[in-house]
Formats: C-alpha cells, structure tokens, sequence
C-alpha cells in the first residue's frame, strides 16, 4: 500500500477536497473552502495546510459564530448538497463557535467545525486559554461542543482522522442527521506527520437518498387520507431540503388539500397557488389557522412540530384529529403519535399522488378553502398600505421590499418581530426566496447566513431584513462582504430597541421594561431620551453603501437605488413600533409570573390561565 507523508491538517484539508455528493444522478464537490480566523491554536497546522492548498478557498471573517453561519445560509440555499468547514484557535476563538453550532444541528444544516484544542502531549499545560479541571486532564472548553453537534471527536493522534473523517461525512451527508460535526484538534497533532494511505485520498461519492416508506405504513396512510374529510398539509423545512416544492404542488392540485407553511418550509408552495394558505402557527395567517382549528387530518411533510408551528398544542381542536408525518428523522416522523412515514418527502409525495388518484376534497370543502384564500389575501393588501403616520408601519416596508424584490430575490432574517410578521406577509414566489433562521432564532444570524446563501447563488438577490438590536449584534460581517465582493441590500428596522421582546413584555403586564435604547436617568431607570445611534454611519465605516431614508416613500426609492448598486448597501428606515400585526387567532406559550403586585401583570395571569387549558395531548 503506498503512503503520502503529510501533517495531520495537510491530510485534513487533503480528503476534504475530494468528497462529492450525488442525488438524482448530479454531482458536486461537498465542501466549497474554509471560513476562520488564525489564531495560536490553528495557524500552524490547519493554516498551513489552507495555505498549501490555495484551490480550496479560505475567506477570513470577522467573529468565529459569524463564519458558522454564513456556512449554515450557504447550506440551506444549497439544500444541504455543500457546505463549508470553519476552523478556529482553541479558547474563546473554539467557544465562539458553539451557538452556531446549536443553529445548524437544530436546523439539520451539515457544517463541519474544526477548533484547534489543548497539547496531546500536556506537558506544557496550562497552555494559553485552557481551563483547567481537577477531576480530569482529558477534558477542554471543546467539550462544551458535545450537546449541540451531531458528531464530536478529539484527535489525540494522526491516523485517528483515517477512521473519524467517513464517520464526520457519514452524518453530514445524512438527511436525517445532518447537522454540526466537530472534530476537536490538538494544536501539536495538527501540525504532526504521518504516512497516510493514499486511499484516503481518492475521490469518494456520498449518495444523497430518498428512502421509501414501508409499505403497511404507506397503505394506513393512504387510508387515513382517503377518510378524512377536512385533511391540512404543514409543509416544513423538509420539503425543501429534499427538493419536493413541484411534487407538493401537483399533490396539492390534485387531491385539493390546502398547504399550511412553517418558518422553514415556506416558500414551498408559490403565494398564489390555490392550496397555498400561507403561514401556520403561531404567527400563521387566519386562513390556515381556522382550517387547522377543525382539521381531521394533519399531514405533516418534513416539520419539527414546534411551538409556533402547533400554537403551544392549541391549534388543532378538532378532538379526532389524526396525524400521517413524512420525515426521513424518525423522531420527528412520530410526534404526535402519528402513522410515520420514515421516507423522502418528493418520493412519498409522487407514491401518494398514485395512490390517491381519483381523490379529492369535498366541493363545500374547497369553497371554504378558496373563501379564506381570498379574505387573507385581501388582509396582506390592507396591511401593506396601511398608510400610516408620521413613521411607516412594519408592514409597509414588508410590502415596500416584495414590490421591490424578483421572483427568485431572497428575503432573510431571523430573530425579533421580523421573522412573525414575515411569515404572515411575505409571499414567496418561488422555492428557497424565503430564507428565515426560527429554528433557533439567533440574533447576528443576518448578515452572515445572508452572505452564505448569497455565495451558494449569486444570481439572486438577497434582501437581509434585521432589527436595530439585532444589528448591534454582529455588524462586523459587512467588511466580510466587502472583502469578498458579496452584494447584499441590508434592511435596517430603527425602532430604538427590542420591538419584539417590547410587545411581548407588555402583553405579559410587564410594560417593556429593559427593551428601549434609551440613557440611564437619575431614577436609576433607562427611562431617558433615546440613544442617538447612527447606523447609516456605522455601516459606512465598515465599508458599505449606506442610505438613511425618511419615511416610507423615500425608503421604497432607496430600495430601488439599492438595487443598482454593485456593492453591500443598507438602508436604514425608522417605524411605529406600536402598529403591529394581529395574532390571528393563534397563542403562544409565554406564562407571566403567578404572583404580582402589577395589576396588569395579574391581569395577564388570568387571560394566560383561561389559554393555557386549550392545549392538548395527541394520543
């Protein structure tokens, strides 16, 4: 068997290079560069070996988090077919790391982290950054990793990566496991050598598969489907990740069922499709909230069933309603004690398409379903001109960039009161235009996860869409895009604090306490005037085309002026943070707290108590 003498980051970098993926007779190289920052722990080992392989791209970034979600928006708008590795220092460089690494395992996104770790060989300990423990030397900050990756592994020596990096590709490549792999490296193994067989290195194909359900399951839920008599689709993340969006629209045209859509799976119907009936949940729409309260049958395709999905279990009312879910992940094909489909939501879809030929909603059914259709289109046009003043509503400018944006334009965000109002208003033209992280709602996701899904495919734009506070967060990343020549148009929301945190805090008594950006007075309260920060001006310090607009008006001719611009641009607009859009009879567990002296705390108490009662158990 003949060798290669490499260092254990050359080999690294080495075998990286040459996996591919494979679905439906494509292939692609899986992993497209290294996102970082050098440091001590790493610059030696998997920092040269970069070096020594300049046709494998590595882009600097400006926080260790940041560059785990950019790889996370450049997984998903690639349906999980590639990816990137980020690599750190050990420390706070590794530790950065972590809650990106909760976000790609909770939204099933493959990433690969590689944090340089403490000597193998110890004797130098405590080196720089290392905490140390007195019940164990075998333990560093890296294993704060363990809970939030679907894979975890320290490298104490070389040829440990011959056996460790199929398993790493083994779950990244995995529609059901897909999420953060880490693989922990010694910065003195790192830049060790070792005669590594060539075999390692050769080109290796990693099947993306669609696997079928067994056949009693199907059959049961064929049955099941062909009973019911009010039957809702929730298309969730699923759908999308296993390229089923055509497959849903000819199942739903067919059969009639109408589509409900969670913060992942939207976009999987078009807006106008006739089953599509928008968002569902929490922050659904009444259309497809009313239809899911009477619901018989839920057909779950590729959804989690959280919390906003189901309303806090208080969606669906119906006391016989039953649930079929299709999910590659059989822990979620289970939930809610359904018939589980454990297969590929496209091909369950075109099997059931067969199955249920002949299959239709009732005409009273479909008139029901086209009547809520056509009221909640009519409240998404209320709402997008609600002309309010002096200070557009949130809804406008929701409004302001769909009219601005393509067909194929991406909008993105993830955390605040964005991602509610969103999900109820923005109309998805196509698959994958609308990209929202809910999965974990992390706040400095923005940016970065917009630069990610802009560089798996430059040919839309991306509309970033992110709160004051928010952007507080991890503006850094602009200079990330500048670097790299990456076109964004930034949508900064100015109002003045925590909007979405503020009207949760008032509907629980608490009156927004701690949400305003506002100077400490001598009360003792942030209760002052308002902090004079200047977004505009700080984003072009940081290298960006930056517009700061007046109303809503000159933020819609901003928008446009955005368009042509050939770099990042954000424009920054001031809203009403009081006009909000309604709940639709939906609810969110939130409890107030049992004892107050606040009567209006006391008072939410009471409302929350009478909720509370709606939600159920699905046995």
């Amino acid at each position: 068997m003949s060798t290669l003498r490499l260092t254990t980051a050359q080999a690294i970098i080495r075998f990286l290079k040459n996996q591919y993926v494979e679905r439906d007779g494509h292939q692609n190289a899986f992993f497209a560069g290294a996102l970082g920052i050098f440091g001590h722990g790493n610059v030696g080992g998997i920092g040269q070996a970069l070096q020594q392989n300049l046709d494998f791209r590595y882009i600097l970034v400006r926080n260790e988090q940041s560059a785990v979600h950019m790889a996370s928006g450049f997984a998903r708008m690639s349906n999980r077919r590639r990816t990137f590795v980020c690599t750190s220092s050990i420390g706070p460089g590794a530790t950065n790391m972590i809650t990106g690494a909760a976000q790609a395992t909770i939204n099933h996104l493959p990433v690969l982290l590689l944090p340089g770790d403490i000597f193998a060989r110890r004797n130098v300990a405590p080196v720089l950054q290392q905490v140390e423990s007195p019940a164990s030397q075998d333990i560093s900050v890296n294993d704060c990793f363990k809970p939030v990756s679907r894979y975890w592994d320290r490298i104490y020596r070389p040829e440990q990566i011959i056996t460790s990096l199929p398993e790493v590709m083994r779950v990244l490549t995995s529609p059901s496991e897909a999420g953060a792999a880490v693989l922990a490296l010694p910065q003195d193994v790192q830049a060790e050598a070792y005669d590594f067989p060539d075999e390692l290195f050769e080109k290796r194909v990693w099947l993306l598969r669609r696997p079928a359900a067994d056949r009693l399951s199907f059959s049961r839920a064929v049955d099941a489907i062909r009973a019911s008599r009010r039957p809702l689709i929730i298309a969730g993340g699923g759908v999308l990740y296993s390229e089923a969006a055509q497959a849903l629209a000819l199942f739903a045209q067919q059969t009639g069922i109408p589509v409900g859509e969670t913060q992942a799976g939207k976009g999987s119907l078009a807006y106008d499709h006739p089953q599509c009936v928008g968002a569902i949940g929490a922050t659904g729409t009444l259309a497809a909230n009313r239809l899911a309260h009477n619901a018989d049958l839920v057909i779950g395709i590729g959804t989690r069933y959280t919390d906003f999905t189901t309303a806090s279990v208080t969606l669906f009312q119906n006391p016989h309603v039953n649930f079929v879910n299709i999910n590659v992940a059989e822990f979620d094909a289970y939930k809610r004690s359904a018939i589980p489909l454990i297969a590929d939501a496209h091909l369950t879809l075109e099997e059931l398409s067969d199955a249920l030929h002949g299959y239709h909603v009732s005409a009273d059914y479909a008139a029901l379903i086209a009547e809520l259709k056509q009221a909640w289109e009519a409240e998404v046009e209320r709402l997008y001109h609600l002309n309010n003043h002096p200070l557009p509503a949130q809804s406008e400018l929701i409004g302001a960039i769909w009219e601005a944006a393509g067909p194929r334009d991406v909008i993105l965000s993830a955390a605040g009161s964005h991602p509610g109002d969103l999900h109820k208003l923005w109309r998805a033209r196509s698959p994958n235009s609308y990209h929202l992280e809910y999965g974990y709602s992390t706040m400095g996701y923005e940016i970065p996860g917009a630069i990610g899904a802009k560089m798996a495919d430059p040919s839309r734009e991306v509309f970033v869409w992110v709160g004051d506070g928010t952007y507080l967060m991890m503006p850094s990343e602009i200079v990330t895009a500048v670097q790299e020549h990456v076109k964004l148009v930034i949508v900064v929301v100015d109002n003045h604090g925590f909007g979405s945190i503020g009207g949760l805090s008032e509907s629980l008594g608490s009156q927004g306490f701690g949400t305003h950006f506002r100077y400490r007075t001598e009360s003792g309260q942030l209760d002052g005037e308002r902090l004079p920060i200047d977004y505009a001006a700080n984003a072009r310090s940081l290298g960006a085309v930056a517009i700061k607009t007046n109303g809503l008006a000159e933020f819609k001719q901003a928008l446009q002026e955005a368009r042509k611009q050939e770099r990042i641009t954000v424009v920054v607009v001031e809203t009403d943070r009081e006009v909000r859009v309604p709940g639709y009879e939906s609810w969110w567990d939130v409890a107030p707290a049992e004892v107050s002296e606040k009567g209006s705390v006391r008072q939410a108490r009471a409302e929350y108590d009478e909720a509370v009662k709606k939600e159920k158990y699905y046995l």
